[in-house]
């Protein structure tokens, strides 16, 4: 009876869903289209139980799904055109149903890029690295931001400026709250720093002011007057730049207003002005207008460039993660970064800034997933490894950003990341390295003498990364390269394969790869990783926290670093892998790319993008991987100048 009762409402759901208001293409989609995936796709194995392959094509229900994952289904029906999918020993698809797929999946894909969408970002707050670099750009205070604040957290692209993400919850806003208070407090210490922000002159024109105006319109109006004028010169100029475009005429009313009443209120002593102005810059520093990116929505469905002042605040967040400048701000309010030979120009000029270390830090502690050495879900055991100490793994992450910073500005080559033959270290690091003639603590710029090092893929960060507690993982280093460097991430393996480590605790003489080959012989089945797996093992040398050796322990034969890839090029140890991976730059030069585009927009990229991040990969192949065409090719891209407006806001405001 409970059977039949859902039978009902399922099928009073689908009549329902059928004659609501949809377009006559989803209509056929639902009608024609999908029943035959369902038919030779979703029910033996790509569905919400199965999931082969890791894939559930069960949730493909709108055509706005397909098209978002284009690339995908791209893919599949290359494997249904070359007859790898279905599988052998399921029904195959009559040459009815085939045409059909082929026709209206192609239709749909290409729809999708026949059509310029920008995508939608939604507005969000700032994120901890961005309030607190717009903080210290504002007060000249390094506000300690991310140990102040949860945890952002990442998406999209694995960045943690996702827009999705970053909302303001209510024990959020009380965080802001008492950290406005600490800026503020901390900055009013600085003499040097509050001078900046409330020059004397400010303050010294009160008297001279009101002695003239006192002439004209008596005492007290005219101490008002030189109060008010004097407040304007400060809070004006600074909530300009903290929320990042010219004040509207009501937001300099209640600024001004909230300052004389708190005034009003205060003792009449020598620091009355300046407390009253921190109250000010207080309330400045919890605006929406400061904690939130937002832009402005027309009532128009079609997409539009962002005006001057959006610009400049994308482009800032983006090179600098933080706000615009005075002089990007002056550039906007004369409207020339509209003009794409100017908007050049304030790219170039801000490439020349230290600031743009900010965006290397950010970015490359991300995609290099460096981050996670200070998440305190990633440990290493100090039994095991004793010289690791927090000392060494931050001089380790300071090598990345150093040498991701190296490529943005000195060498502007981003090829580098795969076979520099350089790095930067300090004496503790190239002693943990086994590198010699290093001194001091600061790090600085070595050339190698040893292809054992060089690039992303010998850095002690990324290895350490890439490891378990106790000892290297040659699956999880095979991943980490099929993903930040190939952008080809490895199919999920089937739910019931079992651990490697049951296989570990049975056979403990065995090397990890004669371990990783027996789990390959499960009757479950990981054959399809081999190629994984042997990525891994070409870094096999470098021990669990990234120091070079020769075998696992003295009485296990010798490592076995190579390795065949499916396209066939084999390789053994570092170095060979390195040349293999600069074989494939069109494909890392692809996945630099999409996550860049991610970064600068602060949202997924998907298959609407794909001209768009294959315009950018051909910009590096074509220019050598120069870093600073890239950059500025990123930021003249479609989806970085234009925009949509979100309908439901544009629904309720118009």
């Amino acid at each position: 009876m409970r059977r039949f009762a859902l039978l009902i409402l399922l099928g009073l759901g689908l009549q329902s869903l059928v004659a609501a208001d949809y377009p006559p293409d989803q209509r056929h989609y639902w009608r024609v289209v999908q029943p035959i995936m369902r038919k030779h796709c979703n029910e033996a194995c790509h569905n919400a139980d199965d999931k082969k392959g890791g894939l559930n094509l069960e949730k493909y229900d709108f055509i706005r799904r397909i098209q978002a994952d284009g690339e995908l289904f791209t893919d599949l029906m290359q494997q249904i055109e070359d007859g790898s999918m279905p599988p052998q020993g399921r029904p195959r698809l009559t040459p009815m149903e085939k045409d059909t797929l082929f026709t209206y999946i192609k239709r749909y894909l290409n729809d999708a890029l026949s059509k310029p969408d920008p995508g939608l970002i939604p507005p969000r707050r700032l994120s901890r690295r961005e309030y607190q670099y717009a903080v210290e750009d504002l007060t000249g205070y390094s506000f300690p931001a991310r140990a102040f604040f949860p945890k952002d957290p990442s998406g999209g692209e694995g960045f943690d400026n996702y827009a999705k993400t970053l909302y303001i919850t209510p024990l959020l806003m009380e965080r802001y709250l008492e950290a406005a208070e600490m800026i503020i407090q901390e900055t009013a210490c600085a003499v040097e720093e509050w001078e900046k922000i409330v020059p004397n002159s400010s303050k010294k024109v009160l008297r001279p002011f009101a002695l003239w105006g006192k002439q004209l319109w008596g005492g007290e109006v005219a101490k008002t007057q030189a109060r008010i004028a004097a407040a304007e010169r400060v809070l004006y100029p600074f909530a300009t730049r903290a929320y990042r475009r010219i004040l509207l005429p009501a937001e300099e009313e209640q600024l001004i207003n909230f300052f004389e009443e708190v005034y009003a209120q205060l003792p009449k002593d020598k620091h009355r002005f300046d407390n009253g102005i921190a109250e000010a810059l207080k309330v400045v520093l919890v605006s929406p207008n400061f904690l939130i990116r937002q832009e402005g929505d027309r009532p128009t469905e079609l997409p539009y460039l962002v005006n001057d002042f959006e610009m400049a605040s994308r482009l800032s967040f983006f090179l600098w993660s933080s706000i615009p400048d005075d002089e990007l701000l002056e550039a906007a309010y004369r409207q020339e970064l509209q003009d794409s030979s100017l908007l050049k120009v304030q790219v170039q000029r801000m490439l020349k800034s230290p600031k743009v270390k900010r965006m290397a830090e950010s970015f490359a502690a991300q995609w290099l997933d460096i981050d996670k050495l200070s998440d305190p879900s990633h440990s290493v055991d100090g039994d095991k490894f004793p010289t690791y100490t927090p000392d060494l793994e931050a001089f380790m992450k300071e090598e990345a950003v150093q040498y991701f910073y190296h490529t943005l500005t000195e060498s502007q080559n981003l090829l580098e990341l795969l076979n520099g033959n350089y790095t930067f270290l300090n004496r503790p690091l190239a002693e943990h390295y086994g590198i010699e003639g290093v001194e001091g603590l600061a790090l600085r710029k070595v050339m190698l003498g040893s292809e054992k090092r060089g690039g992303i893929l010998g850095m002690g960060s990324v290895l350490t990364a890439s490891s378990l507690p106790t000892r290297t993982s040659p699956v999880l280093r095979g991943k980490w390269v099929l993903e930040k460097v190939l952008g080809t991430p490895a199919k999920a393996p089937p739910p019931d394969v079992p651990e490697l480590e049951a296989a570990k605790n049975t056979h403990e003489e065995m090397t990890l790869r004669e371990l990783l080959e027996v789990h390959r012989e499960d009757p479950a089945g990981l054959g399809g990783h081999q190629e994984m797996d042997d990525l891994g093992f070409a870094l096999e040398n470098y021990d669990a926290i990234g120091r070079w050796r020769e075998s696992y322990k003295p009485q296990l034969a010798q490592i076995d670093a190579s390795g065949t890839l499916k396209t066939g090029e084999s390789f053994d140890g570092p170095a060979q892998l390195k040349e293999v991976l600069k074989g494939k730059k069109h494909l890392f030069a692809k996945n630099l790319s999409q996550k860049f585009l991610g970064f600068a927009l602060g949202r997924s990229i998907n298959f609407k993008d794909y001209k768009t991040v294959q315009s950018l990969a051909d910009t590096l192949l074509e220019e050598n991987f120069n870093s600073t065409q890239f950059l500025e090719s990123v930021v003249m891209s479609y989806p970085f100048r234009y925009k949509i407006s979100d309908p439901v806001v544009v629904e309720d405001d118009f």
